[in-house]
């Protein structure tokens, strides 16, 4: 476990979601300085702040510890899960219409 990677996925995911290191900090309750710290890998943060990163990021804590999932059906739910933050509430409707009428046919 690396401090900087665990930092950088950290970073990575913040970005991702299009929070601004003041504005995620402010969702996680840490200082921006702080938050800049973990996620160069110069500060350690206890278990609750972990998770509460985890939670907020909505990535598992596999993820942020080890880079990867532990379990490979995570990774499809996590590429899914990507894919819709990026939708708009209308895309989100559709999807969900769409993946209704298609389950049937996958589980056969």
């Amino acid at each position: 476990m690396s401090g900087k990677r665990i930092g950088n996925r950290i970073r990575q995911e913040r970005e991702k979601l299009n929070f601004s290191r003041e504005k995620f900090a402010e969702i996680v309750d840490l200082s921006p300085n702080f938050l800049g710290q973990i996620e160069r890998g110069e500060a350690s943060m206890s278990l609750d702040t972990l998770v509460k990163i985890s939670k907020n990021l909505r990535v598992s804590l596999d993820y942020i510890i080890f880079g990867s999932s532990r379990d490979n059906s995570c990774t499809s739910d996590n590429e899914l899960l990507d894919l819709i933050k990026k939708c708009s509430k209308k895309e989100k409707e559709f999807a969900v219409k769409l993946l209704k009428e298609l389950l049937p046919y996958i589980k056969k």
